[in-house]
């Protein structure tokens, strides 16, 4: 350490030369130019780990009025801010006929967020579901879904892949832990890792000044009859949980 603090780097310290990479067939004072390049080592080689760009985060929900495809956009949001991670989003195919759905006010489907099939999970690096409740379980629109992966458990293609829930109830007591919990079984049979956010979201998950939807087990929102929709704070979870299981994938594949 030098005067004034600054590190003054050692004049014993050798500059590289391109004779340092075994592989290197650049000629040297050690090596002729006609020389062959040096095979690598087999006792200090290392398999290098997945590059960990373009990763994919799947989002795949069905969404009626649009409450659970409101949360799938901001859970998009979170997945993109982390470097090397895309989030994708696609819906499940609809299962109601176009008369039921009419009589039932829903609204028309966002045809700019393609319909995905099931052998197009494959190549996903981790994927999070959304669907509303009925009577504390998954929508029958995606339990279709999922019973339409047969092909892919019996190959186990999904296993090992990290995955995640959000979802949407009609009320506080209308299953936004009962609707992830029974969806559970889908992962346990292919294998998935299940993450859950815990409380990750720190003090937000202890708001109790206004109605927020939402567990440990991921984001949700509180519907009411059709008409409330996602609140801020609803909104911000589900961001937070797009981060979060971008950056559990990545250290997933670190890991590798």
């Amino acid at each position: 350490m030098g005067k004034g603090g600054g590190c003054v780097p050692s004049k014993k310290k050798r500059t590289p030369v391109a004779d340092d990479n075994p592989n290197d067939s650049a000629p040297s004072p050690s090596r002729p130019a006609n020389a062959r390049p040096r095979e690598p080592d087999a006792s200090t080689s290392v398999s290098l780990p997945p590059a960990l760009a373009n990763l994919k985060i799947f989002i795949v929900f069905y969404s009626m009025y649009g409450h659970v495809e409101g949360l799938a956009k901001r859970l998009k949001r979170g997945v993109d801010g982390v470097e090397g991670v895309e989030g994708v989003l696609y819906r499940v195919p609809e299962t109601l006929p176009t008369e039921v759905l009419n009589q039932m006010r829903a609204p028309p489907k966002d045809d700019s967020i393609p319909e995905i099939a099931a052998a197009e999970l494959a190549a996903a690096d981790g994927v999070l579901f959304g669907f509303p409740t009925r009577y504390g379980s998954m929508a029958a629109q995606m339990k279709a879904f999922f019973d339409s992966t047969g092909l892919l458990w019996k190959e186990q293609k999904l296993a090992g892949k990290p995955a995640g829930f959000f979802v949407s109830t009609g009320t506080q007591g209308g299953g936004q832990e009962t609707t992830a919990w029974t969806a559970i079984t889908q992962l346990a049979h292919h294998g998935m890792l299940y993450v859950p956010i815990g409380y990750t979201f720190g003090p937000g998950m202890f708001k109790m000044d206004s109605i927020r939807g939402g567990s440990p087990y991921g984001a949700g929102v509180f519907a009411g009859d059709g008409t409330r929709q996602p609140s801020e704070t609803e909104l911000a979870l589900a961001e937070h949980q797009g981060k979060y299981m971008a950056v559990v994938v990545k250290r997933l594949v670190r890991s590798l």
